[in-house]
């Protein structure tokens, strides 16, 4: 053991000169950058040969790559070795070339001091085995990522200044046009077919009728494929990418940014007058771009009930006759792709909704409901948490790819495929938030079983007084989903924990108060 312990403390450092650039033509030089960083780094550690160190074999060469994430072959090389023990000191020329990122790099560093190895940058005599090395080091890549955010809204501002001159920044090519040198260019089949749906559109004066007819000529989505080679078949048209195909500002020769139109260096495919009569007929029609229709006549389904075979939503609708008023509910897939393609297609509304307000009323009426019931919630919200855990998971590690691509980088992208990157990022984080958000909600929905036997038992009397609107209110806090298959005529009710919950405090606040 003694003579193990005294051969150890002689035993040599070995420090990985870390070498990158972010373009190859910098590592193809006579004498390259990369030359030029290991030079310097064995120097370094020749100069420090009685710390017991010694140059490490393995040359750890990243060439061509951004610092912006660590997905780089010699580093990932690196780290394995460092967690074999074969390398005691990391050496590089600047603290930027083992990363632009003050996450990343302070996760490296972590890296390093859980396995005991040494981090020394050479130009900027940074050494983390010291304290005045470690405040420097983050003083550096704080001074860095600053530069990287202002880079990235110069990027922003060049983006909107392009637009405001009617310049094509980038994204999926329209239907209707190809991308030649950066610039929207005509292509003349598909030119002809976007006229031609927009002629239709004016003939029917109906989405749903000019979907028939553009599903019946078998016309599809444009296909696209991506720079790694990915291939994006085009799709048949449903009733969203065709609303969107009649309302895409581009086709009248406009470009937008931040709610205003330019008019677009690309030329039109539609004439203004056709393109303003589209847009009059579109509102005309009632079209509501995605808001939440009132639900004046108090249906109690709205939001909640969908159509099984199809996986979609059912829609609250209704017609009259003379005076008297019929309500029903539409499977939103058959309005989309058509009645033919749905076995469902519609339902009276009244008798779907007192078969749902029955059983409810039957679960109050029988203890062992109640019982199964709220077993039933409670299973149900521990695999809501579950789920939500798991999704929570994917969403952060996806915002911190999104967040390195959008802000990181070595400048060379264009600028169209910046300002995606930006909207994807801010997209990724509102959807994070939304679910830790329904995470709180679901942990804190625990219900009382008393509480909840109480609210059923009480449902009969209480339904009875309350207004058409507050009826829906009910029913929608107590039920998350209703699914009804039309092809066998059978209805699935899932509970909804946390509305019940929610529920129960508004009962048991009303008593205390009329008390």
């Amino acid at each position: 053991m003694i003579a193990t312990a005294a051969a150890t403390a002689t035993k040599p450092i070995r420090c990985a000169c870390y070498c990158r650039v972010s373009t190859e033509g910098q590592a193809d030089k006579d004498f390259s950058s990369i030359d030029a960083q290991r030079a310097a780094g064995e120097a370094y550690i020749r100069a420090h040969a009685g710390r017991r160190w010694e140059v490490a074999p393995t040359h750890y060469t990243d060439a061509g790559f951004t610092g912006s994430n660590t997905d780089r072959p010699a580093l990932q090389r690196l780290l394995r070795d460092i967690n074999a023990g074969a390398i005691g000191c990391v050496i590089v020329y600047r603290f930027d070339r083992i990363s632009r990122s003050m996450l990343d790099f302070t996760q490296l560093l972590a890296r390093f001091q859980a396995a005991g190895v040494e981090f020394v940058s050479v130009s900027e005599s940074l050494d983390t085995s010291s304290p005045t090395g470690r405040f420097a080091r983050n003083i550096l890549m704080s001074a860095a990522e600053l530069e990287r955010e202002v880079i990235a809204q110069r990027t922003r501002d060049k983006i909107v200044a392009a637009r405001q001159r009617g310049r094509w920044t980038g994204g999926p090519v329209p239907f209707g046009y190809d991308l030649v040198e950066g610039k929207l260019v005509l292509n003349a089949e598909e030119s002809e077919r976007i006229r031609a749906i927009y002629n239709l559109y004016r003939q029917h004066e109906s989405l749903r009728d000019t979907l028939a007819a553009v599903r019946e000529r078998g016309w599809r989505t444009k296909g696209w494929t991506t720079q790694r080679g990915v291939v994006h078949p085009g799709r048949p048209f449903d009733k969203t990418a065709l609303h969107r195909l009649l309302t895409n500002v581009v086709y009248a020769g406009k470009v937008a940014c931040h709610g205003k139109l330019h008019d677009g260096e690309h030329a039109a495919i539609i004439e203004q007058a056709i393109w303003d009569r589209v847009q009059q007929l579109l509102r005309a029609n009632g079209r509501n771009g995605g808001g939440i229709a009132r639900n004046k006549h108090g249906a109690l389904l709205v939001g909640i009930l969908r159509c099984r075979p199809c996986d979609a939503a059912m829609v609250h609708s209704h017609t009259r006759k003379g005076s008297r008023l019929y309500r029903y509910y539409v499977c939103g897939a058959a309005q989309r792709n058509g009645w033919s393609t749905c076995p469902t297609k519609s339902l009276p509304a009244a008798e779907i909704e007192r078969v749902i307000v029955d059983r409810i009323r039957d679960i109050g009426r029988d203890p062992e409901l109640v019982r199964a019931t709220l077993e039933a919630a409670r299973a149900q919200r521990a695999d809501q948490m579950r789920l939500l855990a798991a999704e929570m998971t994917g969403a952060e590690r996806e915002a911190k790819r999104l967040r390195t691509a959008a802000t990181g980088g070595n400048g060379n992208g264009h600028g169209g495929d910046a300002e995606a990157r930006h909207q994807e990022l801010a997209d990724a984080e509102e959807r994070l938030a939304g679910l830790q958000q329904a995470y709180v909600t679901i942990a804190q929905s625990a219900i009382n079983p008393d509480e909840l036997a109480r609210l059923l038992a009480e449902f009969e009397p209480i339904w009875d007084v309350l207004l058409p609107k507050e009826r829906a209110r009910v029913v929608r806090l107590l039920i998350q989903e209703v699914d009804y298959n039309g092809v066998s005529g059978t209805v699935g009710i899932t509970f909804a924990a946390g509305g019940i919950k929610t529920l129960v405090g508004e009962t048991g606040k009303q008593e205390v108060e009329a008390a």
